[in-house]
């Protein structure tokens, strides 16, 4: 598998070290001449200067988080003057005001360069015709699909969320080789197409967690290799990790731009193959730099697969997010763990909400809507052997129901809900 920037993505680790160490200094010296929240944390951990540290210091520098962003809303943790600013992204946040980010044009320039990276390992060229299925706006999926896609020289169809018919259509008329969408909005593509031939042989997808169970089914949907990408809007939007055709189903990190670690609770770090909250610190950043973002989202890390031409750091997929975890009766249980148990099942369609029941404080209980794939199935028998299968992987037992297809709401636009919390009221689903 060719590489698209090799001096970046197949460098010698020890080599691309170097750089990163020069970049870190560089930043932290961007970040002090703020004088921000980031720059008074620095100076009160002894930091005075880019030349003070080290990335081997990190574990011991102050992390930022999401509430930081949000308590100095809209700009505060701005380094880039404002004539600099050539765009904002953003996600949603609480009681309606958005986590906005500034975007410098080197910003989008690294953005373009590290999404043509991610596009190039799942196997797209400048002859590549890419069906960009992700939303377009504040939300960075679809036009960091699209900088990256024109950055390799490859032809973008714009398409963005929605409108399935006319995705179809596209599909159909267009003939791209390349699709880009969330997970969930892939399967209700592939449900739509009805196993129909189609060009696409590769799919990239992201913005939400995703199992292996879930690959599985998209693969057989659509009848193409379904890779994962990951990425945030305040380290740079998707490209921060890509899966590649040879990565051995893990995500290439592009760790030459953001440095990456894994911490626990507690915030130490936790050895390669543990599990842990995804911690980045952005060594080229320049319109919102930000060292040591706590993003909430758990994954393991990993190093290089030996002798193939990728010399990155990998991630895992990711295993959910810290505040999606939920505590059942004194254990942690991922959402992601209840679709992998789900989906082995062949007689369960996608589609499915799982509802941690807090209507008794004293006794949580979980329960988990599934649909059958057709009207068919026994919905008993079903729910039994469901129960026993969440029992024996997760530790206790769950109320499982199942419902008649289509009672579980799609989406085709934005993320899927595969999570809700009830704590008073009618249940979050009919049929609960």
């Amino acid at each position: 598998m060719a590489l698209v920037d090799p001096d970046a993505e197949g460098v010698a680790p020890e080599l691309r070290r170097q750089v990163q160490e020069r970049r870190f200094r560089q930043l932290v010296d961007r970040v002090l001449a703020t004088g921000n929240l980031q720059a008074e944390r620095l100076r009160a951990s002894g930091v005075g200067s880019g030349a003070d540290v080290t990335l081997g210091d990190l574990p011991n520098l102050p992390t930022v988080n999401k509430a930081d962003i949000w308590d100095n809303y809209p700009f505060g943790l701005q380094a880039a003057k404002e004539q600099d600013i050539v765009c904002v992204h953003g996600s949603s946040g609480t009681g309606g005001r958005p986590t906005l980010i500034p975007y410098t044009a080197a910003d989008i320039e690294v953005w373009a360069s590290v999404m043509a990276r991610a596009l190039g390992g799942a196997g797209a060229t400048k002859s590549s015709v890419i069906h960009n299925g992700y939303g377009y706006g504040l939300f960075t999926g679809g036009l960091g699909v699209h900088h990256g896609g024109m950055h390799l020289g490859a032809t973008v169809i714009p398409v963005s969320g929605g409108m399935t018919d006319r995705q179809i259509r596209l599909i159909q008329d267009l003939k791209p080789d390349i699709l880009t969408c969330t997970p969930s909005y892939a399967i209700h593509l592939g449900e739509a197409m009805r196993n129909e031939p189609t060009s696409l042989k590769v799919g990239v997808f992201g913005a939400e967690p995703w199992t292996e169970e879930m690959r599985a089914q998209i693969q057989s949907l659509l009848n193409i290799r379904a890779l994962d990408i990951y990425g945030l809007s305040e380290i740079i939007g998707p490209g921060v990790a890509c899966e590649s055709l040879d990565s051995g189903g893990m995500l290439n990190v592009a760790e030459d731009h953001f440095f990456v670690e894994a911490v626990d609770s507690e915030g130490n770090p936790v050895p390669d193959g543990t599990p842990g909250e995804l911690v980045f610190t952005t060594l080229t950043k320049t319109g919102m730099p930000l060292i040591r973002y706590r993003t909430g989202d758990v994954a393991s890390l990993a190093d290089p697969i030996p002798g193939k031409p990728r010399t990155l750091k990998r991630m895992s997929k990711l295993k959910g997010r810290t505040d999606d975890m939920l505590i059942i009766r004194g254990v942690n249980v991922f959402p992601t763990e209840v679709e992998a148990v789900l989906l082995q099942d062949e007689r369960v369609s996608p589609h499915y909400l799982v509802v941690e029941d807090r209507r008794d404080p004293k006794r949580s209980e979980l329960r988990v809507a599934v649909e059958p794939f057709t009207d068919s199935v026994d919905k008993a028998q079903l729910e039994a052997d469901l129960t026993t299968a969440l029992r024996e992987r997760l530790g206790i037992t769950c109320v499982v129901k199942a419902l008649e297809p289509g009672s579980v709401p799609r989406t085709e636009v934005g993320k899927a809900r595969r999570l809700a919390r009830w704590n008073q009221g009618d249940p979050p689903l009919a049929g609960l």
